[in-house]
Order: C-alpha cells, then sequence, then structure tokens
C-alpha cells in the first residue's frame, strides 16, 4: 500500500480510504449497505491486514449505527488506535429537534461529543463539514472548527460538498483570523462525474489541499455490472437508490472502453475506473465502499494496476467534460502567454 502526506499536514494516509456507508443499513441507508458487527470486523480486519490505514464515516450514516459499529470493529479487533486515521462528519440532521441540523456553533459541538461517544473514542482525526449550511455565516464555521481543534477533540478539519469560491472565503477567513485552515476536500469524482476538474481540483493544487474523492464508481455504476442490456444489476444499490446523479448513456460508453481495457489486464471494470481515479492529479486517498470482502479485495487490487499513455488517453476521451465558460475562454486566452 502506498502512502500520501494529507496536503501540507505531514499525516501520511493510504491510497486508498475505506468508507463504512454500508455499515449499519437502518431506514434510508438500508438501499446502500446492511453490514452488521460480523461483517463489519471482517472488513475492518481486511482494510487494516491491506495496509489501509485511513477509514471514513459520518454522524448521518444510519443515523449514527455507521459510527458504533466501527468503534466497536477496532476495540474488537485489538486494533491500535495511533495507527489510524479516522475521519468522520457533521451537518446532516440527527433529531426531530430545530437545532439538530446544520453548521452551528451548538450543533457542532453537540454532534463531535456524540460522534466521539458512538465512536468510543477521545479524538476524530479529521473533521468533515458534510455539505453547505446556507443559515449559519461562513465566519462562525471557521471560528467554531478552529475552538473544536484546540479542544483537542478533533485533529484536523475538511469539507465535503462546497462550491469552490466558499472554499476559498473560508480559507481566507481563516487565514486572516489566524485560524485553523482545511486541510482536504471530500466531493464526488468518478469517469462518469468529472465535475470537480472545472474549479476544485485548480483549487486545490493552489492551496495545497488533499483531495479525497467520494464514490468513485459512480455509486457501483461503473463496477462492470450495468450494460445498456443490463440496466439493473440486481445486488447493487443502484437498483434501488439512484444516486449520484450521472448521464448513463455516455457512460454507457465509458463502461463499454474500461472492459475492454479490464479484459487486456485480466481485472474488472470497476479495478480500471478506481486506478483512473488514483492516478489524476491532486488525489491523495480515493474512498472505497464494500459489502463483503471479496468486492473490498478486489477494489484494493487496483492500486496495483497500471495503465499505459495509450489505455489512459482513451479513458480520457471518452470521459472527457464538455468545455465550458469562462473556461475555454481562459485556455483560449493563455495561450499568447506560451513561450516558444
Amino acid at each position: 500500500m502506498k502512502y500520501n502526506f494529507l496536503g501540507n499536514t505531514g499525516l501520511a494516509v493510504s491510497e486508498i480510504c475505506f468508507g463504512a456507508m454500508t455499515f449499519g443499513g437502518s431506514g434510508y441507508w438500508e438501499a446502500i449497505g446492511k453490514v452488521q458487527q460480523q461483517g463489519v470486523n471482517d472488513l475492518i480486519k481486511t482494510v487494516v491486514d491491506s495496509g489501509i490505514n485511513f477509514i471514513d464515516t459520518a454522524n448521518v450514516y444510519s443515523f449514527g449505527e455507521s459510527e458504533k459499529l466501527l468503534g466497536l470493529s477496532i476495540k474488537h479487533l485489538g486494533l491500535n488506535r495511533n495507527e489510524l486515521v479516522i475521519a468522520t462528519k457533521v451537518r446532516g440532521r440527527m433529531g426531530e429537534g430545530v437545532n439538530n441540523v446544520g453548521l452551528s456553533r451548538y450543533h457542532i459541538f453537540q454532534s463531535v461529543d456524540d460522534s466521539l461517544q458512538r465512536l468510543q473514542l477521545d479524538h476524530i482525526d479529521i473533521l468533515y463539514v458534510h455539505g453547505v449550511d446556507p443559515k449559519t455565516p461562513v465566519e462562525e464555521i471557521m471560528r467554531t472548527l478552529n475552538d473544536i481543534v484546540l479542544t483537542g477533540k478533533v485533529r484536523y478539519i475538511a469539507v465535503c460538498n462546497w462550491p469552490a469560491w466558499m472554499v476559498m472565503k473560508a480559507i481566507g477567513i481563516a487565514e486572516k483570523q489566524g485560524w485553523n485552515k482545511f486541510v482536504g476536500l471530500q466531493y464526488f469524482y468518478s469517469l462518469s462525474g468529472r465535475d470537480i476538474e472545472r474549479e476544485i481540483v485548480p483549487l486545490a493544487a493552489d492551496q495545497n489541499l488533499a483531495i479525497m474523492p467520494w464514490s468513485p464508481l459512480a455509486g457501483g455504476f461503473l463496477s462492470g455490472k450495468f450494460t445498456r442490456d443490463n440496466e439493473k444489476a440486481g445486488d447493487s444499490r443502484r437498483d434501488n437508490f439512484d444516486f449520484p446523479p450521472i448521464n448513463k448513456e455516455k457512460a454507457y460508453d465509458i463502461i463499454d472502453v474500461i472492459a475492454e481495457i479490464g479484459k487486456t489486464h485480466g481485472v474488472s471494470a470497476a479495478q480500471i475506473a478506481l486506478a483512473w481515479v488514483r492516478l489524476q492529479k491532486g488525489i491523495t486517498s480515493t474512498i472505497i465502499g464494500a459489502k463483503n470482502v471479496e468486492q473490498l479485495n478486489d477494489n484494493i487490487k487496483s492500486t496495483t494496476l497500471q495503465l499505459s499513455a495509450e489505455e489512459l488517453q482513451r479513458i480520457n476521451e471518452v470521459s472527457a467534460l464538455t468545455k465550458e465558460y469562462p473556461g475555454w475562454m481562459v485556455e483560449r486566452q493563455a495561450a499568447d502567454r506560451e513561450i516558444k
């Protein structure tokens, strides 16, 4: 397993991060996964044995069950807490109360305490804000995150799903005030969802932020189980939970290419899709989820897969973004600054 530094923190994380969204499976989350304690233990043991040291969960995953199951697994397996990097999140609704949602100081402090209790840990290594809260000022969010780090309950802060301008605003505020800043970005990124290449990837490069892609297989659509002739996989969350949204016709074109390349390597289409994400500029750790050890091992094998320049070009071409303004104008006008 290869390790990368998390931005400029000096913290080393495995190039694969294991996502615990399949743990629990109560209510809304049942379509994603229903892995219970023994299955969780088997998955976490496989994760650690493979060299993965980075595990990602969230308070909203099965409304706290994912955190509980992960915490118990760490205890049951007798894992060394100091060899693990545990990430969780805050923002989502965790109860009926009017203040039991969002990124207010009230909710962030309460959520961190609740997450620590469920995880049975004394600190969270990386706390992500899980999305935009349009009712809480960015300055309040950043001050609260700085204060929660100062308590020792959180080591680093990061962000999911914010637009680039808001991330940059938050970094600017924290820089001005001398507060802790975001160190990483968790965003949807896959062959059928390359949108972050427009603004988020350049932002990450400019600010030296780690990128942790979520759903690199587009909710299982790029696993190889879906084709134009087989629109239902029968054992995929996409069958009952069609998310994240993608252009499926374009995705089928992508699947045709990665399935063909996979055959030449003797590997699954999923491994090709995961390898492509891993090889993209700025990617620190790709988040993978699994319902069973077999699926997990197949995904982990993608870390040893090397793609040729020709193969990467074919994949890039079939999955390329449509150019949008002002991007195409920036590219056009940059041409006269090239020295020949």
